[in-house]
Parts: C-alpha cells; structure tokens; sequence
C-alpha cells in the first residue's frame, strides 16, 4: 500500500504511528473546554466550560527561529518544543489572556519518528505548564525541501479573556517595571549567537566558556521560560497594568509596546547586569550594550508594569511562585 508515495519519499504509515504514539502527550494536556483528543478535522474548545461569560479571544503565533539548528547540531530535540509554545502562549499572556488551547505545525523532509515524538513530548510539556491544551497540529512530510534530519516548526495559540480585562491597562508616569529573569537567550537572537561561536570556534560539545558545568550546547538550548502560573493570579485585579514579552527586538523594543506614546520606560542600568550568557556574547561578539539591548533579552525575559502601591505585594507573589523578580525601572512622560 502507498508504495509509490514512499519510494517518492513520504511514509504515511510513519505519520500514522507518529500520531498514535504523540495521542496520550495530547490528552494530558486536557482542561475544562477542551478533552484534547487527537485525530479529527478540526479541534474544538467550549468556552463556557472554561468559565468564561463574556470572553474576547486573543491569538498569537510563532516559532523558534534558527535556535533549530543548535537542536540539529547538538541532537537535543526533546526541549525545542517547549520554546515553541512559551514563544506563542507568553504574547497571548502579554494581553491580559489565559491561554486557552495551542496547535502545532512540524516539517521535514524526512520523518523520524523519534525525533518528531521528542519535539511534540516537548510541546505537550509546555502546554501542561501552561495549563493550555494541545488540541491539534500538522505534521508534513516534504523530500526536497529540507536539509538530512532538519524541519521547521511554527505554533499556534488562542487564549481568552472578560471584555474589559484585557492588558495594558491605566498605565501611568511613576508606575514601576519588575523584570523577570530568563532562563537564557530564551528563542531570539540566535542567528547573532551561532555566527559569534562560529567566529571565536567555541563548540557546542565543549564547556561553556562561562559555565563549565555544562556543554555550549546545553547552555543555549536551554528552554524558554513560561510566565502563565506566575502572572495569571496576578491577573485578576490591578495589580498588573500591563506585561511585555522580551523577544526579537529586546528591551529596547518590546517594552514601550505597552506604552501609550506620552509614555517611555526608565531603566536602571544597575538593576540590569548581564547574567554571563549574555557578558560572554558582548565581549565575544564586541557588542555595544544598545546593540545587546535591541537584539537580546539580557536576562529579563518579562516586564511587568505596576503601579508603586502595589509594588510589595506583586514582588512577593511573584517570588512565591518561583521568578526570580526584581524593579528594573519605572515609567516616565517621554521626552
């Protein structure tokens, strides 16, 4: 059966046993609205059993960039996954919404079904630590198009939240930034980070050049960090005004996208110091700390704005929860 379609290069039968093998990750992830079964055309989600009256749906997509090549490289595919959804579901949590369901999309040109269970073993992992179900995705199978044991991955998520509650929100001059700390270079920059080990010829396999306790490799594949457990609680009053997700752009970008353009952000440059990750790639790379600054998250994965009163109680909750949370600045009327 299918023979021609396998000698052409693509395998149904590898993709049916993948999908059978991935149904039990994908049910673990089930929460009220969704059962997250696999297999049909289309997946569903009920939102009134999620408890929602009067809901606005907010969608976000992404992917994980050229951090897929070190995954190829160093063969550690079984974390990739996690970026993949924390890359999507921290942009849905940046307005005010709990994730609610993700969708996968993976690529190859040729399917191996342990490397594709890793990554979707890591996809399901993120979706369980973001309480958000994974409901369905697409697995394709294209010879040609892509290079021995490489694929590309893209993600997709919705989230929900009460008209009225969506983020930013009253932000204000004198209102405090808290920046949560990364878990590393987290999905962005990584064009910049492999062209930096290429020039100096630091190998994955190696120690790290600033932590010897663990491989090059294991120090930049480390997975992005998931806010949703930490800043949803946070979510129902005011405590929290507003949050920015620090991706592509970094700081330097992403902050005053929760800023009306009265408004600018006010770092303090010594609540700011570069975790070694990041000092390494400054002076390996020769970089200036604007540089840093627009193309790195420099350690704050996340910033959250809130007003001075509530400063205390947001830090300490935030701190209950496992961030690593401190003030990095404030808001300030632009100049």
């Amino acid at each position: 059966m299918n023979d021609a379609y396998k000698k052409a290069g693509v395998d149904i039968d590898a993709g049916d046993r993948l999908v059978k093998a991935i149904g039990p990750l994908a049910k673990a992830t089930a929460r009220p609205g969704a059962d997250a079964a696999l297999g049909g055309f289309g997946g569903l989600f009920d939102l009134k059993a999620a408890g929602f009256n009067d809901p606005i749906l907010v969608s976000g997509t992404d992917g994980v960039g050229t951090k897929l090549k070190i995954a190829f490289e160093t063969g550690m595919h079984d974390t990739i996954g996690i970026d993949l959804v924390a890359m999507c579901i921290n942009d849905v949590l940046a307005q005010g919404a709990e994730p609610l369901f993700f969708l996968d999309y993976f690529a190859t040109g040729k399917l191996e079904e342990g490397v594709a269970a890793q990554v979707v073993a890591g996809i399901a992992k993120g979706c369980a630590d973001a309480g958000c179900a994974l409901i369905g995705g697409e697995t394709a199978e294209m010879p040609g198009m892509y290079g021995a044991g490489e694929y590309d991955l893209a993600g997709f998520c919705v989230g929900a939240a009460e008209r009225g509650r969506l983020l930013p929100r009253m932000v204000k001059a004198g209102d405090v930034m808290i920046g949560l700390a990364s878990s590393g270079a987290h999905s962005n920059g990584y064009s910049l980070i492999r062209k930096i080990a290429a020039d100096v010829g630091a190998r994955y396999a190696a120690p790290a050049p600033f932590d010897e306790s663990k491989s090059l490799g294991e120090a930049l594949i480390a997975p992005t960090r998931i806010y949703v457990r930490s800043i949803l609680p946070l979510l129902g009053d005011d405590t929290i005004k507003a949050f920015a997700h620090i991706t592509g752009g970094g700081l330097t970008d992403n902050v005053p996208r929760i800023l009306a353009d009265r408004l600018a952000p006010r770092f303090d440059d010594a609540a700011l110091d570069l975790p070694p990750l990041f000092a390494w790639l400054r002076d390996a790379g020769d970089l200036s700390d604007a540089e840093m600054r627009r193309t790195f998250n420099c350690g704050i994965g996340g910033v959250l704005v809130c007003a001075k009163e509530a400063v205390d109680a947001a830090l300490d909750a935030l701190q209950k929860s496992g961030e690593d949370a401190r003030i990095i600045g404030d808001i300030a009327e632009a100049q």
